[in-house]
């Protein structure tokens, strides 16, 4: 199948119907790693925030939430329809988030990702580095619990 292009815009809390049915398709429960509706729109109205949504031929194809403070910023959440899996979206959504980081005088970013997650392939060829780890973060539905892995990247 051919990649189509990629295209980005930023959201608002207008969109969380979206932002919601992406998460459901994107994260498994089973690892606790989805936010709920509150959460997401209470980060959302934080200063500092930016929804970023990424469109192929107008349907929703994943999003990405970050937030700033000063010269530092923090990737909170990456999510891809699996339907889009493979094909660019998460690599197009890094590559705005860098930009518009950098943009913005951001000199570093951070991220944090449960160990084990297939995203830290992505995260590691795009130039992040594992500095920490939190034991035990994550909680899936079963109860099971699962370390955090913090990254960072100079940009």
């Amino acid at each position: 199948m051919a990649t189509r292009s990629i295209l980005l815009r930023t959201g608002d809390a207008r969109d969380i119907a979206l932002v919601d049915a992406l998460m459901a398709t994107a994260f498994e429960p089973r690892f606790g790693e989805a936010w709920t509706r509150s959460q997401s729109l209470g980060v959302m109205a934080m200063p500092g925030v930016r929804l970023t949504l990424a469109l192929i031929d107008d349907e929703p194809a994943g999003f990405a939430l970050v937030r700033s403070v000063v010269d530092e910023a923090e990737l909170l959440l990456l999510a891809v329809d699996p339907r889009y899996r493979r094909r660019g979206v998460a690599t197009a959504l890094l590559r705005g988030i860098v930009d518009d980081g950098r943009a913005s005088g951001v000199a570093d970013l951070h991220l944090e990702v449960r160990a084990g997650n297939d995203a830290v392939r992505l995260y590691t060829a795009h130039g992040f580095a594992k500095v920490g780890e939190r034991r035990g973060y994550y909680r899936g539905n079963t109860g099971q619990v699962y370390d955090a892995h913090t990254y960072r990247r100079a940009l």
